[in-house]
């Protein structure tokens, strides 16, 4: 048993050493959390950087590796920064004892140009998840976890996504602060329109009670659906296409295609003949002039043959089997 105490001599240093790197690893974690507590997410530079994210180490870091810098161009980056300082503002102030073992922070390009180029990023943003490398949340492996950015983000979103990675933990949840101008520009708003429409209120009533409106709106809206509206938004059709001769062409042959001036020509061809059949039916029989009554007939009589004959014309253009016709537009 002589080897014992020579075998003890030589492991006392290495456990030593460890001891001391797991002391500065609660060192640290502590120094970076109180500052924190002052400003979060902090402000990284490269040596932080390298403070912060290396091993071994208790506790995760978040950080967002972003380019705000005007120069850069980077639109992403400028509108995700107060999202992700949002973020780090609510997590850290809601977990004032540290007990989630986490650490926002922020390098910007112009303070962490080595830790870009050590990293090889092209792009900017960058969100980088270090886990723990030892204690009871350690993780299988040192590399770091990377959020894609494939748009703008909120602060919700990254919280969810930190808390997905950070399982038996706490997760204090996103406070956004109250929105007192936009509450009362609402507030002032609807008070406003209130008072508008108390005021105009007996101008208003007798119009949105007039049979005549309803049936005007009414109108407008079959004619504008009857006649292909839907079709050209859904479908995205051309508004008119040419004809292979040097020429346009307003109406489109079958009935799966369709040209946007086709509609519109359509929609006036039945607005025609809908204001034509109802002079006939209310406004003729209300006048007391036996001549002008007479001629009314005579005149709205000669309209709706003209137009019905003008769309069969049409319906002959999109269907050439059609058999039937009629005067003057063969």
């Amino acid at each position: 048993m002589r080897w014992l105490p020579l075998l003890l001599s030589f492991a006392l240093p290495f456990g030593s050493l460890a001891a001391k790197k797991s002391s500065d690893s609660v060192d640290r974690f502590s120094e970076f959390h109180t500052k924190a507590q002052a400003s979060s997410p902090l402000k990284l530079a490269d040596a932080s950087y390298k403070k912060l994210t290396s091993a071994p180490r208790d506790y995760s870091v978040a950080v967002l590796l972003t380019a705000l810098e005007a120069r850069f161009g980077c639109q992403l980056c400028s509108e995700f920064q107060p999202e992700w300082d949002l973020l780090g503002k609510s997590w850290t102030k809601s977990d004032k004892n540290g007990e989630s073992r986490l650490i926002f922070g922020t390098l910007d390009f112009s303070n962490g140009r080595e830790t870009f180029i050590s990293l090889g990023l092209q792009s900017a943003p960058v969100l980088l998840l270090f886990q723990p490398t030892s204690g009871p949340y350690a993780a299988a492996t040192n590399d770091p976890i990377r959020f894609d950015f494939t748009g703008p983000q909120s602060a919700e979103k990254i919280h969810e996504w930190l808390a997905r990675h950070l399982p038996d933990r706490p997760h204090p949840p996103v406070s956004r602060p109250v929105n007192y101008i936009g509450w009362i520009v609402s507030i002032v708003s609807a008070l406003g329109i209130a008072g508008v429409v108390s005021k105009a209120w007996p101008y208003v009533l007798p119009v949105i009670q007039n049979r005549n409106v309803w049936a005007g709106l009414s109108l407008i809206g079959i004619l504008m659906f009857t006649s292909g509206h839907m079709f050209n938004q859904i479908r995205k059709v051309p508004y008119v296409a040419g004809d292979g001769r040097g020429g346009i062409s307003y109406f489109a042959g079958g009935f799966q295609s369709q040209f946007g001036l086709e509609t519109q020509i359509v929609a006036f061809i039945y607005g025609i003949l809908s204001f034509a059949t109802i002079s006939l039916a209310v406004k003729a029989p209300r006048t007391r002039d036996p001549k002008i009554q007479q001629l009314m007939v005579i005149v709205w009589g000669a309209v709706l043959v003209l137009m019905y004959s003008f769309l069969l014309s049409v319906f002959r253009v999109k269907n050439g089997g059609y058999p039937f016709k009629l005067p003057p537009f063969m």
